[in-house]
């Protein structure tokens, strides 16, 4: 009977030892006119607090930003991209678009992997720039 629940024991163990931890992944990003693409000469800045969750596969953001040249009429996350490049959205930012902007979604792998490649950016519209009038590359915070 001892060697039964012994041998139980310890196989649960090396399961649990082999099974990956949850782990909470950091991203930010500084937004400004200048990396728009094309650039703007918006004297808004911003920055964006990204937070991922790697078992659930849930995002968590705060975005704020000042100076605008008028209100928001949209942000988004887009990819995949690198710097200068434009992409179409993978993420809509929905509801109160007043700064801080706070949200969430889910997310699915490929998705996952472009955001931990650094290939996803912030990107706040407004009636002067409809293309985008602030924009910031993702990168794992250190």
């Amino acid at each position: 009977m001892r060697f039964t629940l012994f041998t139980a024991l310890a196989a649960a163990a090396a399961v649990f030892a082999g099974a990956t931890q949850a782990e909470i992944l950091n991203f930010t990003a500084t937004l400004d006119g200048a990396a728009e693409t094309p650039a703007t000469a918006s004297a808004g800045k911003g920055t964006a607090s990204v937070a991922l969750d790697t078992d659930s596969k849930h995002i968590t953001w705060t975005i704020a930003y000042s100076g605008l040249s008028g209100a928001p009429t949209m942000a988004h996350f887009h990819g995949p991209a690198a710097v200068g490049v434009a992409a179409g959205v993978v993420v809509p930012i929905t509801g109160d678009l007043a700064s801080p902007i706070k949200g969430s979604a889910e997310l699915d792998d490929g998705q996952i992997g472009d955001l931990r490649a650094g290939l996803w950016y912030v990107n706040i519209h407004s009636a002067q720039h409809p293309k985008g009038e602030i924009r910031g590359q993702l990168s794992q915070a250190k």
